[in-house]
């Protein structure tokens, strides 16, 4: 496997409720969140805003426990499959797709 990164070494992350299916969030990883996460079973993600590396839940609490890990035929882009400790969204909402984009 050799994962295609963007021209800034990041490849897309869907988070998906490994029970339910339901999406939690999208994150973007870089190299080393990817070896992080596969590693750890715990998600890192790489945070455009900050430009780091950031584990999530470290400061929420709100950990996402990686059950399974996959990529696209294209190899490039992810979905992680999790059990969520509590809500994925910083906005206390158990996914950021919370919100439906009403026609017209």
């Amino acid at each position: 496997m050799a994962l295609k990164f963007d021209d800034r070494g990041l490849i897309p992350a869907v988070i998906q409720d490994d029970d339910s299916g339901e999406v939690l969030t999208l994150f973007w990883m870089n190299a080393e969140a990817v070896r992080r996460t596969a590693q750890s079973r715990q998600v890192w993600r790489y945070s455009r805003e900050h430009r780091r590396l950031m584990l999530k839940g470290e400061t929420s609490g709100n950990y996402l426990n990686v059950r399974r890990f996959f990529y696209d035929c294209d190899e490039d882009a992810l979905v992680v499959r999790v059990a969520a400790t509590g809500p994925a969204c910083h906005t206390g909402e158990r996914t950021c797709f919370y919100r439906e984009l009403e026609a017209g």
